[in-house]
């Protein structure tokens, strides 16, 4: 069934038409693989580098720096990984420090290279969700092999002062990686003026396919590849390229940077309609991140004496599409890491719903939440206290 009202779009988003159409030729006449020499090959590798150049231009970065991954998780793994790998080889620092509130990739990137030898390091966070200034220049004081932080947090929306944080790691030498996947076409990224190592992008979160992405790699020496044969892409992500997804991913990005700030009028708009109406239906609702920068298009509520499995089957069933923070942990039954980091409580954190907005999205989404939202409450409300 279709729903009335999709508000999951950090979760992911539809194929844009734009990129569709982009794509079809590789799908169907253009098959060639990018690494043969006739003139099949030679389309398939024009269409690459094309893209290549499209994601470099939007975020200023050099073409050569764009390494094309199968999405932001293989992307996260190969810049902590990597980067710890890296740096093993050099005789240098072994711990890897992230914040409390990466997405799961990231984490437990981080907490896989103990099996090569490495530390996890997790750097406490305010209750807004900014990195504690402290922990991090404590963590580069003992010295570490990467720093990452997430610049748009999935579940919350918080803002990373990122610009900050590549500045303290610039100063001692320290490689910083970024998780920018909900940053993308949310919020200026540009980083030609930011001394970020290696970025995370991804495809599905801004109308291209599922199963493409890049990290951008400003500086190779500090990334060990995690994939081996082939060569290609300077042999950091080696194997044939996926060239319709990648196709897809030029023009997405391209597209999403170009709308970004008409995107962030448009679903900042809707993100403060609905936690307005939310404040005057339901008084008790809590909304995690509202007390520092936060991106547009992400709401995280939470409603006592509710839990979010209820509640998400309940406005399903009412044709509302959303979900209890990141998709990638949907149907976990413990509070998520990212609100316990925050400070909320647990018996808040059961209860915690993600709407999040795309241009697409309407204020008839906004109305029909507010519909149907308080009623549910109710009802689940009632079965809990049964």
């Amino acid at each position: 069934m279709k729903p009335l009202a999709y508000l999951d779009n950090a979760a992911t988003t539809p194929i844009r038409p734009e990129v569709r159409s982009a794509m079809e030729p590789f799908l169907w006449n253009e098959f060639g693989n990018p690494s043969s020499p006739h003139g099949l090959g030679r389309t398939a590798r024009a269409a690459v580098e094309e893209a290549r150049r499209r994601v470099a231009t939007a975020l200023g970065v050099e073409p050569r720096e764009v390494v094309f991954t199968s999405g932001g998780t293989e992307a996260d793994n190969l810049a902590v990984i990597g980067c710890l790998l890296a740096s093993k080889a050099r005789n240098g620092p072994l711990g890897v420090a992230v914040t409390a509130i990466e997405h799961k990739a990231v984490l437990e990137a981080a907490e896989a290279v103990t099996a090569f030898g490495g530390e996890a390091i997790v750097l406490p966070v305010d209750s807004s969700g900014r990195v504690e200034t402290d922990a991090l220049l404590a963590a580069l004081e003992a010295g570490v092999a990467l720093v990452s932080a997430i610049w748009v947090n999935n579940e919350i929306g918080v803002v990373q002062d990122v610009a900050t944080i590549a500045e303290h790691c610039r100063t001692r030498s320290t490689p910083f990686h970024t998780d920018a996947v909900q940053a993308l076409g949310k919020i200026p990224t540009a980083i030609d003026a930011i001394p970020i190592t290696a970025l995370t992008i991804s495809g599905h979160k801004i109308g291209a396919p599922k199963g493409v992405g890049a990290l951008i790699v400003r500086d190779e020496s500090v990334i060990e590849p995690l994939v081996h044969g082939g060569g290609q892409q300077h042999g950091i992500r080696p194997g044939t390229e996926n060239v319709a997804g990648i196709v897809g991913l030029g023009i997405a990005v391209e597209l999403a940077v170009a709308e970004q700030q008409t995107t962030a009028r448009h679903t900042g708009a809707l993100r403060d309609q609905l936690e307005s109406r939310l404040r005057v239906a339901i008084p008790d609702v809590h909304i995690s991140g509202a007390g520092g920068p936060r991106a547009p298009h992400i709401s995280n509520v939470a409603i006592p004496g509710t839990d979010s499995g209820s509640m998400i089957m309940h406005l399903d069933l009412g044709g509302i599409c959303c979900s209890s923070g990141s998709a990638c942990s949907s149907g976990a039954f413990e509070p998520s890491h990212v609100l316990t980091a925050v400070g909320v409580p647990p018996h808040l954190a059961i209860g915690a719903l993600r709407f999040s907005f795309s241009k697409s999205s309407t204020t008839t989404d906004v109305d029909l939440v507010m519909e149907k939202l308080p009623a549910i409450v109710d009802t689940v409300r009632a079965m809990s206290n049964v």
